[in-house]
């Protein structure tokens, strides 16, 4: 994950403001962040869900004695944050006693739904409960996100769901995965993130999992992502200097902190590029089965929410911790691994230390092979080579 506002920040020597009322979370946890699959069931079927939901119910979900019970070994082994997501979560008879629950053990509290069923009295109840975060997705704009979300009037309603919560003073955000099917409704909805107040804007690529990799195809042909990113880098930028509480992010492509790189080079040669690295490999890039973790509907543990092929254990058997900690299995021995051992152009690339050899699940489901080179780094050959010649290159 790419936090780009908080590294131009850094950059302009100021911290982010924090939105009234959300807590920040803890530096350095002991635990991962849990992103936690409460539910598979979804009123909708979108093109590129990692989860395959559908509007059924899944058999052998965990239930809420054991789900509160899972809560107390993740608040004892240090796990900072809860990302409470589905399917949809909202669909959970108990998602509000577990998100009660979870606020009182200390957790920073997030919800992740696509805001369909989100009516005034659910947003107060939201809002109730102190959810620290709500994240919508947002496909594109009207006639795209519906499309993507097979769904008409899909896009009106997560649209007034996001200015329920906000008008409540929940801090919310937009959730665009790019494709290059809805690249060309970016520029629309970062207007409408601006203008709507909206807090948040994350930008996700698309991982190969679930109908994700069923529709891996219609992916964003490199060159557009990289137009993307430039819009995107430029508004943040904009952001910042202006001094407007807003946060940039992107995720499932760690090449986006070496693409910043580039991009700042050659746009804003007033940035300390060598600070800004520095932020960046701090951050240290690709983080599954470190400091990201998933648990799913039926409790079965994933180094991170594309990758629920690789099951490490689960948590009716096993505590979460003694799970987390096993290096046994390959893949959370190799995940672990400082430098982790890829092959490749990963494994030459200058800019190791940024990415952190980028995202295992892409890799895995086209080579074989989760080692080997991420085919989703849209950076060419001179720009991940060492000469700083090549470090400008764009």
């Amino acid at each position: 994950m790419l936090r780009l506002s908080r590294a131009m920040h850094q950059l302009l020597d100021r911290a982010p403001a924090q939105h009234a009322g959300a807590q920040p979370v803890p530096a350095g946890p002991k635990g991962p962040v849990v992103i936690w699959n409460l539910i598979r069931r979804c009123n909708l079927t979108c093109m590129h869900c990692y989860s395959i939901s559908a509007d059924i119910d899944f058999p052998g979900e965990l239930g809420t004695a054991e789900v509160l019970r899972v809560m107390e070994d993740l608040k004892a082994f240090g796990v900072p944050a809860l990302i409470l997501s589905g399917g949809e979560p909202l669909l959970r008879k108990d998602l509000f006693e577990i998100a009660t629950r979870a606020k009182s053990l200390g957790f920073f509290t997030a919800l992740s739904t696509n805001g369909t069923l989100i009516d005034a009295p659910l947003a107060e109840r939201i809002h109730g409960t102190g959810f620290d975060y709500v994240g919508i997705s947002l496909d594109g704009l009207q006639a795209t996100h519906d499309k993507f979300r097979r769904k008409a009037g899909a896009f009106v309603k997560s649209l007034d769901a996001l200015r329920l919560c906000r008008d409540l003073g929940v801090k919310v955000g937009v959730r665009f995965t790019l494709t290059q099917d809805n690249a060309a409704d970016l520029p629309g909805l970062l207007d409408l993130v601006e203008n709507e107040r909206i807090d948040r804007f994350y930008l996700s690529h698309l991982n190969y999992a679930g109908r994700g990799n069923v529709n891996r195809k219609r992916d964003a042909h490199f060159r557009v992502t990289r137009e993307a990113l430039d819009l995107l880098f430029a508004r943040a930028w904009d952001a910042a200097r202006r001094g407007v509480v807003k946060d940039f992010v992107t995720g499932n492509n760690d090449a986006d902190g070496v693409y910043l790189l580039h991009w700042a080079r050659k746009n804003v040669p007033e940035i300390d590029t060598t600070r800004l690295r520095a932020i960046l490999a701090a951050w240290g890039g690709n983080s599954s089965g470190v400091n990201v973790a998933n648990i799913d509907n039926l409790g079965n543990v994933h180094p991170d929410t594309m990758w629920w092929d690789c099951t490490l254990g689960n948590v009716r058997s096993r505590p979460f911790p003694d799970i987390w900690r096993d290096t046994r299995h390959p893949i959370m021995a190799g995940l672990k691994e400082r430098p982790r051992r890829v092959k490749g152009r990963c494994a030459t690339c200058a800019y190791f230390d940024v990415c952190g050899g980028n995202t295992r699940v892409r890799a895995m489901k086209v080579s074989g092979d989760p080692w080997a080179e991420d085919p989703g780094c849209y950076l060419d050959d001179d720009e991940i080579a060492a000469s700083p010649a090549a470090a400008v290159h764009a």
